[in-house]
């Protein structure tokens, strides 16, 4: 029988080899929930995967997992074992995923302390058999905690993406989503504004409901950018519910095309990172 401790080195040698053959692993964060966040990460990923790159999607909200359903993933779909050590992430739209939802059902509350919680998403994130990755998108959960804290011990995150939307409330904690990824020595890639302009299907009026050039502001504050301000849109949300997103529905609309420029955006700041760890060289 195995011992304790042969166990736990076989595990890290498990997540070792699978986290390997990720080279980026991008947060997308908020401080609050109710901004968007999943929808950008969503979307963002499938924007990556159009822009060429071989893209990842996990799930971290263990209390409230929704890619499962925004990727349009049929209920009750369960991963596969691989090897009896991994899981078989489940493709979707092109992407590989993986989320608390294919492993529980609809109804199920994860009524866990944080410790479990953080458990549970060490275990999505390196017993998950990604395969070669060139980007793995991870939704995190609102807020600054456990979840947080372990993406950072656990992983090599290239960066974090802050969403929120141009409310002060919003923008507030936003702020202490940027404190947190750089108190870990996560750089923050840059700013994701929601909701930023509401234009009337009737009249083309447009109006700030929420706010105006607040994300903007914060980005400024922190020496950051701001990725990109998407408008408050009928279709983003329908084609969410649809389990289409919209920058596989709407590959035409300005909508997508925006997301397509964040996607490039933040692969220009990585690209921008890696460039900036050379060796620095001096002609005297």
């Amino acid at each position: 029988m195995m011992s304790l401790a042969t166990y736990l080195e076989t595990v890290k040698s498990w997540s070792s080899f699978v986290l390997s053959q990720v080279k980026k692993i991008i947060a997308v964060a908020s401080g609050k929930g109710g901004v968007g966040k999943s929808t950008t990460a969503v979307n963002l990923a499938l924007a990556l995967q159009q822009g060429g790159q071989r893209v990842g999607l996990l799930d971290a909200d263990i209390y409230g997992p929704s890619i499962a359903m925004m990727l349009g993933v049929a209920e009750n779909t369960r991963p596969q074992a691989v090897d009896e050590k991994y899981f078989q992430p489940i493709q979707a739209h092109g992407l590989a995923t993986m989320s608390m939802a294919y492993l529980v059902t609809d109804k199920t509350p994860m009524a866990w302390r944080g410790p479990m919680a953080a458990g549970a998403l060490q275990q999505l994130l390196q017993q998950t058999a990604w395969g070669e990755l060139d980007v793995l998108v991870v939704d995190m959960p609102p807020g600054t905690g456990d979840i947080q804290l372990t993406l950072a011990q656990k992983a090599q995150v290239a960066g974090a993406i802050i969403v929120t939307t141009p409310q002060d409330i919003a923008l507030l904690d936003a702020r202490k989503g940027i404190e947190m990824f750089l108190k870990v020595n996560i750089p923050v890639l840059g700013v994701v504004e929601n909701m930023a302009v509401h234009i009337c299907s009737q009249c083309g009026h447009g109006e700030h409901i929420f706010g105006d050039g607040g994300g903007a502001k914060v980005a400024a504050d922190y020496g950051t950018k701001l990725l990109g301000s998407l408008p408050l849109d009928l279709a983003i949300r329908q084609q969410g519910d649809r389990g289409i997103p919209a920058v596989s529905a709407l590959k035409d609309h300005a909508i997508a095309q925006q997301y397509r420029d964040i996607g490039n955006l933040v692969m220009t700041e990585l690209a921008a990172m890696d460039s900036d760890t050379g060796p620095e060289i001096v002609f005297e």
